[in-house]
């Protein structure tokens, strides 16, 4: 029994080893594309494959632009059908300092490079002023504000707050005859309406009508209460409720045009039609020998659920199996990307040349408001006779005449003899040799004395969090410096976010000094200089706050508290 369980799990580690050998694939987005002067935009940096020895990108190129507020960091492990699939996000909250289209060049990370990104970045709006004044306020939004029946159009709620709230509810859009789909997670940001400082969430929806005429998404309301921690009657902060209201939106859906004919309507951002495993001019292609192929297609602005069946056009000299479908459905910013797999295989029965026709498909360009067709062009091959040892028997009367012994087939003893027995002999020494040292690695750490370990309970106290900060403030890992300082620093002031509201929240310059260095050495990989002083020096007689002025009202970001939307 041991030994067939040491068997299955050698074969277990054999299966997944080709997951990790491939190079880490690389992608920089925005969550948003165009904001105005003040707003924040998060860069997120996603690694997919070994991220175990990653090195903070050189973010130092964004400095003339960017003022760098925060990082977020999200890691997962996906094992699919026996593949493992690594993938790590580092977030970076960034706010322009300058209006126009700044750039954001491409990053050297784990060995690859990103594609370069531009943002939008516009003059606040002088109507701003007129919220200005409210706590509390919302806007809502739908883009673009007209289409088609089945195009997906992109409704976008936004709560702005200047002052900490709990227990918050945020209604979600219902109405007959729109399909809603919640896309992604929510966005949090600053921004800075009629020189007061808000804090957004920002929360997006696909909308898909299924009528054309006039429709009025109705009107979203928020409820809330306000905290005032200021406040001198009221131990735990004066408790108040607040209200919102996003405006309703009104929207034109057109029909599917009167030609469009009895195809599937596929009104779409961008569409693509490929075909993948085609054999290229080196390849022999023979009777009866499968030719294994992928049609894919895909569509931006269209769930997986819209597109249509895939089939492969009548063969001539051929004959096609097809399998069981794939559909995947994903987000690419605020638009729904849908994907349609089908696989073949395609197995030539004669001799000659065989061609795969043509295979097109009309769409509706949304952008372009026109109609469009995906194309696989036609592929043509010249098959071959069976090989030598092959148990296919052809069509073509020239086989009969090829003498018996070609068509006979390969018996093992004429086989190449592999040596599996030696390779599986040496798969499970090597696998008894890692358990042996295991078993020798554990008892060595039970017999190790304790080390002190650093709290990561929820419950752990403001002092045992300075201490664990203290211990990696004489370290070298900046990572876990900011995480572990943030954590302190949490215990003392709920609603700080990022290391941007500490420094706005400290009363010692040289605290503030200590901070910003940290960023420079985390953010931008700058190294620290002569002149600073040691981090755990500086915080080891804990923060030195602010002392906040009653009559500077809006001076300072507000403090906020994390709630729950339902």
């Amino acid at each position: 029994m041991i030994y067939r369980r040491l068997i299955a799990w050698c074969l277990l580690a054999l299966m997944l080893i080709p997951a990790f050998v491939h190079a880490a694939d690389v992608q920089a987005t925005l969550d948003r594309n165009s904001v105005a002067l003040g707003e924040t935009v998060t860069l997120n940096l996603r690694i997919q494959g070994d991220a175990s020895n990653l090195a903070m990108p050189d973010l130092g190129v964004l400095g003339s632009d960017f003022d760098m507020l925060g990082t977020s960091q999200n890691s997962s492990v996906s094992v699919i059908n026996g593949a493992a699939t690594s993938e790590l996000t580092l977030g970076v909250v960034l706010r322009p300092r300058h209006t126009g289209t700044l750039q954001i060049p491409s990053l050297d990370i784990a060995g690859s490079r990103t594609a370069p990104l531009q943002l939008e970045v516009t003059a606040a709006d002088a109507s701003d002023n007129v919220a200005a004044h409210r706590d509390v306020f919302m806007e809502s939004q739908v883009e673009p504000n007209q289409g088609y029946v089945g195009q997906q159009l992109s409704y976008v709620v936004r709560l702005f707050f200047a002052t900490t709230i709990s227990d918050g509810s945020l209604e979600a859009p219902q109405l007959n005859g729109i399909q809603f789909n919640k896309i992604g997670d929510d966005t949090n940001y600053s921004v800075e309406r009629g020189g007061r400082q808000y804090h957004v969430l920002e929360r997006r929806y696909a909308l898909i009508p299924q009528h054309a005429g006039r429709v009025e998404i109705p009107a979203l309301n928020f409820q809330g209460v306000a905290i005032d921690p200021a406040d001198p009657d009221s131990f735990f902060g004066a408790r108040k409720p607040v209200s919102a209201r996003a405006p309703a939106v009104t929207i034109d859906i057109k029909p599917t045009p009167v030609d469009w004919g009895g195809t599937a309507w596929l009104p779409a951002r961008q569409m693509s039609l490929t075909l993948d495993g085609l054999p290229d001019a080196q390849t022999p292609v023979r009777v009866g020998q499968p030719l294994n192929l992928t049609m894919n297609l895909q569509a931006t602005g269209l769930p997986a659920e819209a597109l249509p069946t895939l089939s492969m056009p009548p063969l001539d000299g051929a004959t096609a199996y097809p399998d069981k479908p794939t559909t995947t459905s994903r987000n690419d910013g605020p638009w729904i990307v849908g994907q349609r797999q089908q696989a073949f295989a395609i197995v030539p029965n004669r001799i000659g040349t065989l061609t795969i026709p043509a295979t097109t498909l009309k769409w509706w360009n949304v952008l372009a408001d026109r109609m469009e067709v995906a194309q696989i062009p036609a592929h043509s091959f010249s098959v071959l006779p069976a090989s030598s040892g092959s148990d296919v028997h052809t069509a073509n009367p020239t086989t009969a005449a090829m003498p018996a012994s070609a068509l006979a087939p390969v018996t093992l003893a004429n086989a190449p003899t592999t040596p599996w027995r030696w390779i599986a002999i040496g798969s499970i020494t090597l696998w008894l040799l890692s358990v042996m040292a295991w078993l020798i690695w554990r008892r060595y750490q039970r017999e190790r004395p304790a080390s002190v370990a650093i709290p990561n309970a929820p419950n752990a106290s403001a002092r045992e969090r300075q201490q664990a900060f203290l211990v990696a403030a004489r370290g070298s890992n900046t990572s876990e410096q900011v995480r572990s300082l943030l954590a302190w620093a949490r215990i003392e002031r709920p609603a700080i976010q990022h290391l941007g509201d500490l420094t706005a929240l400290l009363g010692d310059e040289q605290q503030r000094a200590a901070i910003a260095s940290l960023q420079r050495q985390h953010y931008a990989s700058a190294s620290m200089s002569g002149s600073d002083a040691p981090l755990a020096e500086v915080f080891k007689r804990g923060f030195i706050w602010r002392v906040a002025d009653k009559g500077d009202e809006g001076s300072d970001l507000p403090p906020l508290y994390p709630f729950k939307l339902h």
